[in-house]
């Protein structure tokens, strides 16, 4: 019996021990580990019912990229689902949180071009200006923070800034012409120290060199000296700007200047104005003579649209800059029979 009963001497008890502390390390070891998985994966299931519920905050995208090592790319695409959402306070959020723990220098300068778009598209564009100077501190030769610039010193107003800018594009090689010419052409009427007759002559002078400023020249004609408008008007492109023509007042008309043009005549007989002419080459203008000339009145008038040739998107009001791809003085007018409003108006009184 007692040679059954191991000696705390004899080496086998040495063993065995050191089997039994390495047993019983490893399993505390991995006890731990799955202690700490299961905490993690915990933490990160509430993080992703949080995402689905889209109450995730700016915050836990920094975890996100910190913690989980979610890649940066990754990281962006989920915050640009606040601006697909509208909601650009919370996507400026997100950018100035991760903006605090990039060390990156290009994901850095890519967190400010975004921040400055955001800031851009949610109407701050005093804030946008300035982070697209810092991205320009980064990388001078920016060409979007450039533009971005362009257009935000031309809505502030600032088109000696504006003016700079395009010069910087010029050096990048970047064709900018005819925005040099509308700036130029929005800083002379934004003068304050030039008569009517003055800014008219020079205006006129522009429209001379290039007639992409067509419609400026027009717009502050039809505000300013409808006169010189009439008189002119046989060197100007009509079908570019026949919306403002419609809707001019009848007062305003002269129609012993519409009596020797074709074109005008037709518009303002489709108009209702006159009754001088049956038929139009044109369909629409064709339809609404015979129409008023009908014994009962008909409520049809011209519903205006504008297509931008670059981007191709139609816009129910004309815009001098195409909101979606900014071009400038890209709209083409088109119009259609549509019921009056003011006939439709007076029905539901």
């Amino acid at each position: 019996m007692d040679s059954i009963v191991l000696d705390y001497r004899d080496p086998l008890v040495s063993v065995i021990i050191f089997f039994s502390l390495v047993f019983l390390i490893s399993f505390i070891t991995y006890s731990i580990g799955v202690y700490k998985e299961k905490n993690a994966r915990k933490d990160y299931r509430k993080l992703l019912n949080r995402f689905e519920l889209g109450k995730l905050k700016e915050e836990d995208y920094v975890h996100l990229y910190k913690t989980y090592n979610l890649p940066f790319d990754s990281i962006i695409l989920l915050a640009s689902s606040f601006l697909h959402k509208g909601d650009y306070n919370k996507a400026i959020s997100v950018y100035l949180a991760l903006l605090e723990h990039v060390t990156d220098r290009v994901k850095k300068e890519e967190l400010l071009e975004l921040l400055g778009s955001t800031y851009f598209k949610g109407g701050f564009l005093q804030r946008s200006k300035e982070i697209y100077l810092k991205v320009l501190k980064f990388s001078p030769r920016n060409e979007n923070a450039l533009k971005h610039l362009l257009i935000i010193n031309e809505r502030l107003k600032e088109y000696d800034k504006a003016l700079e800018i395009i010069e910087a594009l010029e050096e990048l090689d970047i064709e900018v012409i005819r925005e040099k010419i509308y700036i130029e052409t929005q800083k002379l009427l934004n003068t304050a120290d030039l008569s009517y007759k003055e800014k008219t002559e020079k205006l006129y002078s522009l429209f001379k060199l290039n007639h992409i400023v067509e419609r400026l020249l027009i717009q502050y004609l039809i505000q300013y000296n409808k006169k010189f408008l009439w008189e002119h008007i046989d060197e100007f492109d009509i079908n570019k700007f026949i919306d403002l023509l419609w809707y001019l007042d009848f007062n305003d008309i002269d129609f012993d200047v519409v009596d020797k043009n074709k074109q005008l005549s037709e518009i303002y007989n489709a108009k209702g104005y006159l009754q001088t002419c049956n038929h139009s080459e044109d369909f629409v203008f064709d339809i609404l003579i015979a129409l008023n000339k009908h014994e009962h009145k008909i409520p049809v008038t011209l519903d205006f649209e504008f297509i931008c040739t670059s981007c191709k998107q139609v816009h129910p009001i004309y815009e001098l800059r195409c909101p979606h791809c900014h071009n400038i003085l890209t709209y083409k007018v088109k119009y259609n029979l549509t019921k009056d409003l003011n006939e439709r108006n007076q029905s539901l009184q």
